[in-house]
């Protein structure tokens, strides 16, 4: 039952990143469209930069411990990308998300991609992990599987018909 478990985490967390991710489209696009400021906006973003990173560490961790080595290989480059992105934020910024230059350079339109790319690997990757848990539960099913009608057969065996 461990593996269902596994994979029964890994959707609720995969859930709740896609959640937030839809989250940080929103917020970007209410930047996009005036409805907030670059200050709140970046603040309300950088809040869950870290929590989603944790949360895809913590994914990678466990398929190690599971020995799940497709799944690893498939995390370790994005949250490799995540935690390169959030070390390499220059020092006077306040974090990856920065007010002063978000509207400079095209950085607002790369951060929606970016969002867009994630959203689309994670919704993958949902459907990944429940087709995967699925399989472990089928192949962690304890009971026997005896044929209901094994007793009739046995019957029709012996009768001299």
């Amino acid at each position: 039952m461990g593996e269902g478990l596994l994979f029964a985490f890994s959707i609720v967390d995969t859930g709740a990143v896609l959640f937030l991710l839809v989250y940080f489209v929103i917020t970007l696009s209410d930047l996009e469209c005036d409805y907030l400021n670059a200050q709140q906006c970046c603040s309300k973003l950088n809040m869950w930069v870290i929590p989603k990173i944790v949360a895809n560490a913590i994914l990678v961790v466990l398929f190690i411990i599971y020995g799940c080595w497709y799944l690893v290989l498939a995390n370790l480059p994005v949250v490799g990308y995540l935690i390169y992105e959030f070390v390499t934020v220059p020092s006077g910024n306040t974090g990856v998300y920065d007010p002063t230059e978000i509207h400079n350079r095209g950085q607002l339109k790369r951060h929606m991609r970016d969002c867009m790319i994630y959203l689309g690997y994670y919704l993958i990757c949902f459907f990944i992990y429940l087709y995967c848990m699925i399989i472990a539960l089928l192949k962690d099913n304890h009971l026997e599987r005896e044929d209901p009608l094994s007793e009739y057969k046995q019957g029709f065996k012996t009768s001299p018909y």
